[in-house]
């Protein structure tokens, strides 16, 4: 038996929750961010290039960029505000994943399908970006901005299966019917 009230089954569970949780709050943020995006890259350039900002001086395609984004949604909400409903809909994805991640917190043992699944969406990230993003015409830089989140978000997730490991094991389930 286990005496160590730090590594018992409870613990291990509480710790699980914990990430799962942080995972979740993540991906309701970056669902969130995704509505207001001509609000957020106004910001953005507006602190690129604010007084207190070098980054003219040091990197001048970056601030080209930011600069481009900007103007690129602004105008395209102004021309075609309709495009923006495919953003509605990327946030609105976000929202329904972490949604999904209810079945794990409440039982992650029983739901860990949904946490493999969680990883293998986050490794999907990397070709999307390598695929897509010249297609785009998104710079290279951007597309590794891009890949890390799939790269962050997988973190947590590999964390919580790595504790999991011991409590899958002993884990008796539903027998399947032969």
């Amino acid at each position: 038996m286990d005496t160590n009230p730090g590594t018992g089954p409870a613990a291990v569970l509480r710790r699980v929750r914990r990430w799962l949780w942080i995972f979740v709050v993540c991906l309701v943020l970056s669902g969130l961010t995704a509505f207001p995006l001509e609000t957020e890259t106004r910001w953005l350039a507006d602190l690129a290039t604010g007084p207190a900002a070098p980054l003219a001086d040091r990197f001048p395609a970056a601030l080209d960029w930011i600069e481009r984004v900007r103007t690129g949604v602004a105008e395209t909400n102004d021309r075609y505000p309709f495009l923006a409903y495919g953003t509605d809909w990327l946030a609105f994805a976000h929202l329904v994943i972490a949604a999904a991640f209810w079945g794990p917190i409440k039982d992650p043992v029983r739901n860990i399908w949904v946490i493999r699944w969680a990883v293998l969406a986050c490794g999907a990230v990397i070709p999307l970006a390598l695929v897509c993003g010249p297609l785009r015409g998104i710079p290279l830089s951007w597309r590794f901005i891009d890949m890390s989140f799939g790269i962050v978000g997988v973190v947590p997730l590999l964390i919580v299966l790595r504790a999991l490991r011991p409590l899958e094991r002993s884990f008796q389930g539903p027998v399947a019917a032969s």
